[in-house]
């Protein structure tokens, strides 16, 4: 008798409990809730990807459009990377809130920036719908694997 395996049947992407789990977040991220939180936060973090042309901010936020350039941008490849994934980028999820403070901290925080009404409102608000979107995507993440 042969006890040899393949390497396919040791394979741990094959384990029972992986696969479930890889299922379980599936059916979590397959809702209509899910789907409209990416959505939204992807639409945010573009936003405040180019809010910095939109908002029209002088010459002396530069530093300040950069940062809301990258952290947009950044916030937009999360949320992609996220809803393209199936298990391995939820975990991250976390990481969006995190941006979306910074962003409404950063007007104060940026030094050389010169501070308009309109640039700490884009920032405030667009910052405060990351917060609150990229809750609900952590929250589905972590109740993903317990859900079923």
């Amino acid at each position: 008798m042969s006890t040899e395996r393949t390497a396919d049947e040791l394979s741990i992407s094959n384990h029972p409990d992986l696969i479930a789990l890889r299922e379980r977040y599936e059916r979590a991220f397959d809702t209509p809730q899910a789907w409209a939180s990416e959505g939204l936060i992807l639409i945010a973090g573009l936003y405040a990807a180019i809010s910095p042309w939109v908002i029209g901010f002088n010459a002396g936020s530069r530093a300040l459009a950069v940062s809301d350039l990258v952290v947009g941008l950044a916030v937009a490849i999360l949320t992609l990377c996220a809803a393209a994934s199936n298990l391995h980028l939820h975990g991250l999820t976390w990481v969006a809130p995190l941006m979306g403070v910074w962003l409404i901290v950063t007007p104060w925080f940026v030094h050389g920036t010169d501070i308009t009404t309109g640039l700490i409102i884009s920032n405030v608000v667009v910052g405060a719908c990351i917060v609150v979107l990229g809750s609900a995507m952590t929250g589905v993440s972590m109740r993903g694997p317990r859900a079923a």
